[in-house]
């Protein structure tokens, strides 16, 4: 079994930085693709940002030039740092992961619990 833990969710202020950090532990033989998705009250989730495990990156476009999606794969974390945060980011954050099982070498794909990021004046 594998988990995704996020952290770093908050209140913050238009303009405001704040960085997300997606921890995953458990029967891990690999990670491929990580990602941030988020859930605004009353919406779909929507993808926000995605990394392949060579670092490749991409952005939806509401977010390209103010979020850096980042991972270091010797902890199996994942960031999203949120620079210039508008009052339309508020929404709950999900980490998601593709990861490949050390015990059974199949994939699956896991969803962390999520965090709540609100941006309000």
């Amino acid at each position: 079994q594998v988990q995704l833990v996020e952290s770093g969710g908050g209140l913050m202020q238009p303009g405001e930085s704040l960085r997300l950090s997606c921890a995953a532990s458990g029967s891990i033989f690999s990670i491929n693709a990580m990602g941030w998705y988020r859930q605004a009250p009353g919406k779909e989730r929507e993808l926000v940002a995605v990394i392949s495990s060579g670092g490749t990156t991409n952005y939806a476009d509401s977010v390209k030039g103010r979020f850096t999606i980042s991972r270091d794969n010797a902890k199996n974390t994942m960031y999203l740092q949120m620079n210039s945060l508008k009052p339309e980011d508020t929404a709950v954050y999900y980490c998601n992961a593709r990861v490949r099982s050390r015990i059974s070498y199949s994939d699956r794909e896991y969803w962390g619990q999520g965090t709540q990021v609100t941006v309000s004046s």
